[in-house]
């Protein structure tokens, strides 16, 4: 090629050039100047999907904008939280996610957020102008141009990545924490969470707040209550192509949804439109009945899990391969382990993480979605590290496992990784677009989606724990795989083979039911628990309850390592006393209960049908067993081997509460048990049910019989002293709580109300006689304090001061918080 008149020039120059100089040249090519080169010459770069730079000295963002009008996600998080369940700011909680765009208006740019949840899918500009122009946007923020060239503006964006996007005040006020400001002074951006990849950009800041603590919450897990400092991450993410199609949404296949209202709908059909939210998935060859993916889905797990935790969740997450092999494909979800070289910030990793947290909490499947579509881009697992040792001690509970001179079985350590099995599977289902499924346990465990509650048998009078959980994916796990990934053959009608899908699990006896049919408190579904176990929950409460007598019994020092203070029974024995709380949650929903499903019309399924009288009557029968003094009271040589906490093991809040200052209070473990049966029972919500459903069919049981009832096995039932008589005054103490509770509450309906104000009146009339005979100086006392109570209440009921029972340790999740044996936790 003949050289250009430069290079010529360049022949000539290097000759004179001496060894040093050439390498300096060489090395130091002359900068080309540009407005935004000069301006963030000393910073920091990091290139990726928006390039920006770091001022480490003045603690800036400098962010360059070259997309304008173009649209992506922007997802906000709290990488950082407060460490609180009850308050709730939680770490790697997700916030919304917003498509966004940058508009450039003068010496401004706005970050916009068009409203994509009213929409017009047409081809005239003009009718998706009108619904535009209908709705409002929002501004989320306004950034000043500090230099500019080429299309290119740069940004001086730290004020954005320092606010509180997710809230964290209002969380703290709306919790009765405390009113807090943002003190900038003590807020910075986080670097070792500030990065950039191809398809993301990620930021994160420091952010503190102060004021004046007001509540117990905040105080018990911040050192400095009047300080809290926590981290909030912004993330800027490429959206997907257009190459995706939606799945339409049905009640039926247990998907989370994605909704908007499209104006440009013909007025036949419905305007809100609903799709399922799931990854992008295609068959190689959709024509054949099994095929590898285009491109499979990879979770990949954090490198930093332990052995054996980490073969258990990979295993555990593997599972739902089976589910993807039943709906046609081959290999097509995979687990891996992270690639040393990988970040689980970046968009492109599907991730699971292993976390550690001082207490007990929650893990998540969560997903970044576009709302557009409901296309999954990334799944976000999070898994606490302190789940495997809450299995851990509630198998030493029930096993009693520390026999002197026998070695320790590995009979715990096998439940709690078989549970690690099914939770890595279950958060890995969210992430997958799907709901939780609570009536599996009634279909055979069904689903890795419900919360499954160890599964202990009695054999030959010892606890057998050989099937805690299962160990596989679920029949409807792999039928709502198949409904949302299925890749159908070109030509097939895709609704048609949907409905399909669905029907042939109907026919199956598979069904679907989520969160709010599955929620205890005034709950009515028969078959939708949590962490229930069977068909029928008053045959599995008696079996419950009978494993919890067995356990009970030979509760000891057996349960605790040698060399453990023996005050430390009390932290394994509290999930053993409570062993039937779920149960006892799944029972109670039998009573005014209602079965029904997400039916649809023509579907087949049954709409609503009350549950039996009989079924009421023997599920009320066995939530009465719970507050009987033979399940509620302690053996005596239990008692006598739970000591006073020592020096360094503080109360807190996973053992009993107690009214008794420093020493073990049975009665207080009673009165909180009873709570758990009473308040349940006497929800307004069931409570109305019951008046109801009697009303409109006269078999059904009343809310006056359901009360008698009650009235008759508590504070009608004959008389006992002593330990057992103690038992019984406090049961009937937290019966007359609840129905003066009932009498007030302004959820329930009049008839509701008036109900509970007679049969306390009934209470009245009939202790009166009682307390002018009895001589037994305790159950005098207890009449009295009871007619005084009811007095009280019918005096004067809007000054009415109730009582408030003693509430059980925490229950969920499933588990104990793990505690630092320093008196710290």
């Amino acid at each position: 090629m003949r050289p250009t008149l430069p290079s010529l020039l360049l022949l000539v120059l290097v000759p004179f050039l001496s060894p040093g100089q050439k390498k300096k040249a060489d090395a130091e090519p002359a900068p080309v100047t540009s407005p935004i080169a000069d301006k963030v010459k000393n910073f920091k770069k990091l290139p990726g999907y928006f390039e920006y730079y770091y001022d480490e000295k003045q603690d800036k963002i400098w962010l360059v904008i070259d997309k304008f009008d173009t649209e992506f996600l922007y997802v906000y998080s709290l990488s950082a939280g407060v460490g609180s369940n009850d308050i709730g700011l939680d770490r790697g909680q997700l916030g919304s996610e917003q498509i966004v765009k940058f508009d450039r208006r003068g010496p401004k740019v706005l970050l916009v957020q068009p409203n994509y949840n009213y929409r017009a899918i047409s081809n005239d500009k003009y009718e998706r102008k009108a619904v535009e122009d209908a709705f409002a946007q929002s501004v989320l923020y306004g950034f000043k141009v500090e230099a500019e060239e080429s299309g290119k503006v740069l940004v001086d964006a730290t004020g954005f990545f320092l606010q509180d996007i997710h809230d964290v005040k209002g969380t703290l006020k709306a919790t009765k924490q405390g009113s807090y400001r943002l003190d900038e002074s003590r807020s910075a951006i986080y670097t070792p969470r500030t990065k950039n990849f191809p398809k993301n950009s990620e930021f994160e800041a420091t952010l503190t707040f102060v004021g004046e603590p007001e509540g117990a919450y905040i105080r018990s897990v911040v050192p400095s209550p009047s300080s809290v400092t926590v981290r909030e991450h912004h993330s800027f993410v490429e959206l997907p192509d257009q190459n995706y199609t939606p799945r339409k949404f049905d009640p039926r296949a247990g998907y989370f949804d994605i909704s908007y209202y499209d104006y440009a709908t013909p007025i036949s059909e419905p305007i809100e439109k609903r799709f399922i939210t799931r990854h992008r998935l295609k068959k190689k060859d959709p024509t054949a009945a099994s095929s590898e993916a285009v491109e499979p889905i990879i979770y990949y797990l954090d490198r930093g899990t332990p052995e054996p935790i980490r073969s258990a969740l990979l295993d555990g997450a593997r599972w739902w391969n089976q589910a993807f092999e039943a709906a046609g494909y081959t290999n097509a979800f995979q687990v891996e382990l992270m690639p040393e070289d990988a970040d689980p910030m970046d968009v492109r990793y599907n991730v699971i993480n292993w976390v550690h947290r001082s207490t007990r909490g929650w893990s998540y499947g969560a997903s970044v979605i576009d709302p557009r579509t409901g296309e999954i881009i990334k799944g976000h697992v999070t898994l606490g590290s302190l789940r495997v040792r809450q299995d851990f001690l509630i198998a030493e509970g029930l096993l009693a496992p520390y026999e002197d001179g026998k070695p320790v079985s590995k009979e715990m350590e096998t439940m709690a990784l078989a549970r690690l099995r099914q939770l890595a599977a279950h958060e890995v289902g969210h992430t997958l677009g799907l709901a939780h499924a609570y009536s599996s346990s009634s279909e055979n465990l069904a689903s890795v989606m419900d919360y499954p509650h160890p599964y202990a048998a009695l054999v030959n009078g010892k606890v057998d724990l050989s099937h805690p959980y299962d160990d596989k994916i679920g029949a409807w796990d792999k039928v709502s795989i198949t409904y949302g990934y299925q890749d159908f053959p070109s030509g097939t009608a895709v609704e048609p083979a949907l409905n399909n899908i669905l029907q042939q699990a109907l026919k199956a006896g598979l069904t679907f039911l989520s969160d709010q049919d599955a929620r205890p408190l005034g709950g009515s579904h028969p078959y939708a628990h949590l962490w229930d176990n069977g068909k029928d929950p008053a045959d599995e409460l008696n079996r419950v309850l009978d494993i919890r007598a067995a356990v009970l019994k030979n509760f000891g020092e057996n349960n605790i390592k040698p060399g453990a203070p023996m005050a430390t029974l009390e932290e394994v024995l509290v999930p053993m006393y409570f062993f039937h709380r779920y149960q006892t949650e799944a029972c109670a929903k039998l009573v005014g209960g209602l079965n029904y499903r997400y039916a649809l019309r023509g579907d087949g399924q049954p709409v609503t049908e009350m549950v039996s009288p009989a079924e009421q009557a023997k599920a009320l029968d066995v939530l009465l067993k719970t507050i009987a003094p033979q399940s509620l009271m302690f053996p005596n040589k239990l008692l006598q081997i739970i000591p006073p906490r020592p020096l360094g093991y503080t109360r807190h809040r996973e053992v009993i509460k107690i009214r008794t200052e420093l020493t073990f209070d049975a009665l207080g473990a009673a009165e909180s048990a009873s709570q758990i049966t009473l308040s349940l029972l006497l929800h307004p919500a069931r409570a109305g049910r019951l008046v109801e459903y009697h009303a409109r069919d006269p078999k059904q049981p009343s809310l006056e019989e359901v009360i008698d009832k009650v009235i008759l096995a508590t504070i009608k039932a004959p008389r006992k002293s002593g330990y057992e008589g103690a038992l019984q005054i406090t049961v009937n103490d937290v019966l007359l709580t609840n129905l003066i509770q009932l009498a007030l509450d302004n959820n329930a309906s009049a008839q509701v109300r008036a109900i509970a104000y007679l049969k306390l009146e009934q209470i009245k009339a009939w202790m009166t006689p009682r307390f002018q005979t009895v001589v037994e100086e305790d159950w005098k006392a207890h009449y009295t304090y009871a007619l005084a109570q009811i007095q009280k209440f019918q005096e004067n009921p809007d000054e009415y001061k109730k009582d408030i029972p003693l509430v059980a340790p925490p229950g969920q999740p499933i588990g104990m918080e793990e505690i630092d044996f320093c008196g710290r936790f």
